[in-house]
C-alpha cells in the first residue's frame, strides 16, 4: 500500500512540481524580491496539488534507476526555467523602453533600485515595468501563464526527449523581438528628443549666450513627460498584446 501511495501519488506530485516550481521561480510578479519565498513555495505547492489529478495520465511510470529519474527531473526543470524565462524576456521590453525613454529626457542619471528587474535601473524604466506587472494582473493575464503552463504538458511531454534547438531558437528570437518591442515603444521620445535637440541645437547657434542648461533641460524634462502621459496607455496596449500572443502559442488548441 505504501510502495503504491509513492509511486501513484508522491512520484507523480514531484513531477509535476519540479516544472512549476521552476516556472515560478522565473515568472514576473511572482518571482519578485518582495514576494516571500515562504509565499512563493506554497502558491507553487498548491498549484501543483490543484492539477496533479488531470496531468497524471499524462506523467510517465517511475524510473528503474536514480539517473533516469534525475534525467526526468531535469527535463521538467528545463522546461519549466525555459517557459519563465519567456515572460522574462517579455518584461525586459519595457525596461528597454524605460531606459530609452530616460535617455532621451534628460533623466537616464536618476536611478533606484528596480524590484522588478531587480537591479539598479533609470526611475522611468523602473516605472514601466511596475505598470506592466501591474496590468498583467489586473488583466488576468496571469491566468494566461498558468494555463500555458498547464497545456505545456502537451506540448512538452515529460519523459520525452526535450526540443532543446526549438527551444534555444524560440529564446533567441523572442530576444530580439524583446529589443525591437521597446524600441517601438519609446519611438515617440527618440523623435521628440531628436526634434527637441535639433531645435535645441538650432537655437544655440542663433543665440550664443543662451544658458541652455538652465533652460532647455527643464523644458525637455517636461516635454517628455508630458509625451508619456499620452502614449502611456498605447505603449501598454501594444505591450500587452505581444504578451498575450506569446503565451496563446502554448495554449491546447
Amino acid at each position: 500500500m505504501l510502495e503504491e501511495f509513492l509511486r501513484l501519488n508522491i512520484f507523480g506530485f514531484f513531477l509535476i512540481f519540479s516544472r512549476i516550481g521552476t516556472m515560478f521561480m522565473l515568472m514576473p510578479g511572482f518571482s519578485a524580491q518582495f514576494v516571500s519565498v515562504r509565499v512563493r513555495l506554497a502558491i507553487a505547492l498548491a498549484v501543483s496539488f490543484v492539477v496533479a489529478p488531470f496531468l497524471a495520465a499524462s506523467l510517465p511510470g517511475l524510473p528503474s534507476s536514480p539517473a533516469a529519474l534525475g534525467l526526468l527531473l531535469g527535463g521538467e526543470v528545463v522546461t519549466g526555467a525555459f517557459l519563465g524565462t519567456l515572460a522574462r524576456i517579455l518584461i525586459g521590453a519595457l525596461h528597454t523602453s524605460g531606459t530609452l525613454v530616460a535617455m532621451f529626457s534628460s533623466m537616464a542619471n536618476v536611478l533606484i533600485r528596480d524590484p522588478i528587474a531587480e537591479q539598479q535601473s533609470a526611475l522611468l524604466a523602473g516605472f514601466l515595468g511596475n505598470v506592466g506587472i501591474l496590468l498583467i494582473f489586473v488583466t488576468d493575464m496571469h491566468h494566461l501563464m498558468l494555463r500555458a503552463m498547464i497545456d505545456s504538458y502537451s506540448l512538452f511531454v515529460p519523459g520525452q526527449p526535450l526540443a532543446v534547438a526549438d527551444m534555444s531558437n524560440m529564446v533567441a528570437r523572442l530576444v530580439m523581438d524583446s529589443f525591437t518591442l521597446g524600441v517601438q515603444l519609446a519611438s515617440p521620445f527618440i523623435i521628440t528628443g531628436l526634434t527637441y535637440y535639433l531645435g535645441l541645437g538650432l537655437l544655440g547657434r542663433l543665440m550664443p549666450a543662451l544658458p541652455v542648461f538652465f533652460i532647455g533641460l527643464p523644458l525637455q524634462i517636461m516635454a517628455q513627460l508630458s509625451v508619456l502621459a499620452i502614449a502611456l496607455s498605447g505603449m501598454m496596449l501594444v505591450f500587452l498584446t505581444q504578451f498575450e500572443n506569446t503565451f496563446t502559442s502554448f495554449l491546447a488548441p
